[in-house]
């Protein structure tokens, strides 16, 4: 079932085009799973290196993840400059009607150009680890995300690593050889995010790529367990912030420092939960889901943490759509204050997965839960993210510096459309469908 709503197209700002200037000769992205804007505006965090390229270069005090703010549609986002029904990647993983939905790992699921694609063009070469839907993306030295059963996550990273021999290269000559504790992330330990640094430092120091792209994991896993703040929280933020700075020494080694632009941005912010809900036990109890494997079924909800999207069996239904919305009206005012609808021309505006007829976004505290069977309402802890941008909290973060950037710009508020075009001004190559702004103010020239 398709939406129908008049909105307005928006102007491409952020081109670059063929008569801009080149500021940089190389761009080293960073991000930092569920990265924070307080992490280098309140001191007590302990990113001293990011605090002190805030301070020599350019910030802003909050950015905007599209919805849902989850890790994968949100990093696909920043590599096109658009939003999820763009670039194609809605969720982390892929909707299936028994939960086992596999994950975007391969990046020929993105529907829009990349950077990669972008730098590859103009003929230049690029890095990438650990970034999200990255496995058999035109980049020329890539150490990708993926999962897969009956082998380890090293084993999967090492078989899918390009070229062939580049995981050997590095584990000979950066990191020594590495076991699955040294990539794990369930283990209380620092070490993953560690080696990817070491990993994204000699690549930067040996191959000298026009754009590198890595990703740090371990902010987000324990702000999971953790909430926004903890003792294994404050560790891994300081962490991520030694990481940068093994980042920087990279940089500098490779004797590239002043030709180099660095950001450091992320994906979402972070929501401390109390209690979770479980709307597919609505659907259950309702008759739209019949049975526990889930295969016979006429509506059910895809959750993202603190969102819920509607996917229909047949999206041309109109009934089933009607009575989803008899059951959510019906529901105790008790859980209804709980979360609020998200539909027609507000799905259009925020450019969603188009089969999504209707979501719910939670309030603050509040996650949902993908079981089909138990109590609709039950207590929480940790952290989740996963909600419609409508609040400070699930703000990401934004610092540039280096080569083309000004010093002592700061942005109020940008959204990670944004970060595309900002990369393709510096880089002065072309990445035309990007929708976000490459705010001129902020350049050195």
């Amino acid at each position: 079932m398709k939406r129908i709503c008049l909105i307005c197209i928006t102007i491409l700002l952020g081109v670059a085009s063929a008569t801009l200037s080149q500021p940089a000769e190389h761009v080293v992205l960073i991000t930092i799973d569920g990265f924070r804007s307080d992490f280098y505006l309140d001191e007590s965090w302990g990113m001293v290196n990011l605090r002190q390229m805030k301070e020599r270069g350019i910030y802003a005090e909050g950015v905007n993840p599209v919805f849902p703010s989850s890790t994968f549609p949100n990093h696909t986002t920043i590599m096109t400059g658009v939003r999820s029904a763009e670039h194609g990647i809605y969720y982390n993983n892929q909707f299936a009607s028994d939960g086992t939905g596999e994950w975007f790992w391969y990046a020929n699921s993105i529907q829009a150009p990349t950077l990669w694609d972008a730098v590859s063009e103009a003929g230049l070469k690029s890095v990438s680890v650990n970034w999200p839907v990255s496995v058999d993306a035109p980049i020329d030295y890539n150490i990708p995300i993926i999962k897969e059963p009956g082998i380890s996550r090293l084993q999967a990273i090492k078989k899918h690593s390009k070229p062939e021999g580049l995981f050997e290269e590095i584990e000979q000559y950066a990191t020594g050889k590495m076991g699955n504790l040294d990539f794990s992330m369930q283990e209380d330990y620092l070490l993953l995010d560690q080696n990817l640094a070491r990993i994204t430092a000699y690549l930067i120091k040996k191959y000298k790529p026009a754009l590198t792209t890595v990703r740090l994991s371990l902010t987000d896993n324990f702000q999971h367990e953790q909430g926004r703040d903890g003792d294994k929280v404050r560790r891994v933020v300081a962490g991520a912030d030694r990481s940068i700075k093994t980042i920087l020494d990279g940089i500098e080694r490779a004797g590239i420092l002043d030709e180099t632009a660095v950001i450091v941005t992320g994906d979402h912010g972070f929501v401390n939960r109390h209690t979770l809900l479980a709307p597919n036990v609505w659907l259950k109890r309702a008759g739209l889901i019949e049975d526990a494997k889930n295969s016979d079924w006429k509506a059910q909800f895809h959750t993202a943490g603190g969102s819920a999207f509607l996917q229909l069996k047949n999206p041309d239904d109109l009934e089933y759509l009607k009575k989803v919305k008899v059951v959510i009206n019906d529901l105790p005012k008790g859980q209804r204050k709980l979360f609020r609808i998200v539909e027609g021309c507000e799905l259009d505006r925020l450019a969603i997965d188009p089969a999504v007829p209707l979501a719910l976004t939670a309030e603050q505290g509040v996650g949902f839960s993908s079981s089909r069977s138990g109590s609709t309402v039950r207590p929480a802890s940790g952290g989740t993210h996963g909600y419609l941008p409508e609040f400070p909290e699930i703000q990401t973060g934004f610092v540039g510096y280096g080569a083309g950037f000004k010093q002592d710009v700061i942005i109020p508020v940008m959204d990670l459309e944004d970060v595309a075009p900002i990369i393709t001004r510096l880089l002065g190559i072309k990445l035309k469908s990007a929708d976000g702004a490459a705010f001129p103010g902020i350049f050195a020239s």
